[in-house]
């Protein structure tokens, strides 16, 4: 019988299903448009979201070609879900936008010797305990997003270890949450009297390949009874860890970069960094082995809003264009650009920036006087300020003489064909891969893992894998650097790294 793979990954802006055939091929998907909330200061999702969602996304597969063999689901990495003993939520579902964690983040920082960034799910416990928050006595469990929803689907409380990397430090020789760490956050809050202990509602670590439970009939109902009950499930994975599998980036000297809402590097390390970095935080990749991750809040949300409006600008004169024409034509347009811009500067900080140390953030485009506001400088500036903040923190990494051999980009900025891979190479200043599925990235991943578990050989390891079953004759095409272009985004970044103090006084301001 054919072997079909579900992956399924809830993103910030879309929750989607992809099918794989036995050849990893993608033969069906489906997807559900939803967005964040900002409610009463936090940014935040609704579980009836997650399941109306899901349940879309599923729908959206439409007939399904045959059983599927397993699934698996991942989702945005981070943030903060908690829950009592009969896992009843018991504060609103904090995400990985927020930045209301400082205080925790910088206290477990020094404390533990690692760095710990404000969105992951121990900051957001930490601080709420800071707050005096009542919630945190009557906690039994703390999860992510995946995790929550592996739950609902089988009745495990696990997650995988990249995952659980964005939750708590890992051990990657123990491949465990460090052992140290767990008992220094339980000595810094001994005094509060809690009844539980870090180590009893963190969920279990799991590694890929390892079985993470069965579909159960009460997982069906949750999806509405699209799937059968019996489907065996992977350990649920973050979107940093479905995306090195999605582009085959898990190997030593290996790297990515995912680009959407978000934007983040991740590099797989052949040693340790000289010391702690608070722009870099420390993962694993689904198997544990140790990654560096330049994470950036903010990405394509304020190009999407500039898209749209032009968008709005087309109508007033009768054109009915697709969203995905538009995107497509101002993407090609951008590439008529000056190679700097001109001196067009734009900032995309829909939210803050722990890269370039903002708590928010001002959309904002600056210019001097005798800039060229053209639509193609104008869309060129945009794009570059995509990927801006993430060179600053790759920056970081060439000091510490970090090894990359290939780099691969994933997600919505690359599903034009060479423009976002193009301005990447420039940036990055290494030659950027992009494969077919591309555009497709974490659920694709995420579904690959699905098939690591059932089709690995004995001892078989994932980045084995992947190089011998799923990537050796994949279709990609690679962009080394544009001298000209690696000039321009120098003077772009250098100017967007002077400015960066009329950001800050722009959130002082409004």
């Amino acid at each position: 019988m054919k072997q079909y793979f579900l992956g399924i990954e809830l993103g910030s802006t879309r929750i989607k299903a992809v099918l794989l055939d036995e050849a990893h091929q993608i033969v069906k998907s489906g997807d559900a448009t939803w967005k964040s909330s900002l409610e009463n200061g936090v940014w935040t999702y609704h579980m009836d979201a997650v399941q109306a969602g899901l349940r879309t996304a599923v729908r959206n597969l439409g007939e399904l070609p045959g059983e599927i063999s397993a699934m698996g689901v991942s989702g945005m990495m981070h943030g903060y879900l908690a829950f009592d003993k009969s896992w009843n939520l018991l504060a609103p579902f904090r995400t990985w936008q927020n930045t209301m964690t400082g205080e925790a983040a910088a206290q477990l920082t020094e404390a533990f010797g690692f760095n710990i960034p404000q969105r992951w799910s121990i900051a957001h416990l930490y601080q709420a305990i800071l707050n005096g928050e009542y919630h945190v006595r009557e906690i039994a469990h703390i999860t992510t997003l995946a995790g929550y929803v592996h739950f609902l689907l089988t009745g495990e409380n696990a997650v995988g270890i990249g995952e659980a990397s964005g939750m708590f430090p890992i051990d990657s020789e123990a491949l465990g949450y460090d052992a140290v760490m767990l008992d220094k956050f339980g000595a810094l809050t001994e005094k509060y009297g809690f009844d539980w202990s870090l180590r009893d509602i963190l969920p279990k670590v799991l590694t890929a390949g390892q079985a993470a439970g069965l579909l159960t009939a009460s997982g069906s109902a949750y999806l509405g009874g699209l799937l059968p009950a019996g489907i065996p499930l992977c350990p649920p994975e973050g979107d940093a860890g479905t995306g090195m599998t999605a582009t085959n980036a898990v190997a030593p000297r290996t790297g990515n970069v995912s680009a959407g809402t978000s934007i983040f590097s991740m590099v797989v390390l052949e040693k340790p960094l000289s010391k702690v970095y608070p722009e870099i935080d420390m993962v694993t990749t689904p198997s544990g082995a140790p990654v560096a991750m330049v994470h950036c809040n903010n990405c394509t949300n304020d190009m999407n809003a500039w898209v749209s409006l032009l968008g709005e600008t087309a109508a007033l004169f009768g054109a009915e264009v697709s969203t995905g024409e538009l995107f497509t034509k101002l993407y090609q347009k951008s590439l008529e650009g000056e190679a700097d811009c001109s001196g067009v500067l734009t900032y995309n900080y829909m939210a803050g920036e722990g890269v370039t140390h903002l708590d928010e953030g001002r959309p904002m485009i600056v210019r001097r006087p005798e800039s060229r506001l053209t639509l193609a400088n104008f869309l060129r500036s945009q794009l570059y300020a995509t990927m801006a903040t993430l060179k600053i923190g790759m920056d970081i990494l060439a000091g510490e003489h970090v090894a990359i051999d290939s780099l691969t980009g994933h997600g919505g900025l690359f599903k034009t064909p060479l423009v976002g891979q193009k301005y990447m190479a420039a940036a990055c200043r290494a030659p950027v891969t992009c494969m077919k599925s591309a555009g497709e990235g974490g659920p694709y991943g995420m579904a690959l893992l699905a098939a690591y578990m059932l089709q690995k050989e004995g001892g078989q390891s994932l980045e084995a894998y992947l190089a011998k079953e799923v990537f050796a004759d994949v279709e990609r095409t690679t962009l080394a650097p544009d001298a000209e272009d690696e000039v321009g985004f120098d003077q772009y970044l250098a100017r967007f790294r002077a400015a960066l103090e009329a950001e800050k006084a722009a959130v002082a301001a409004f």
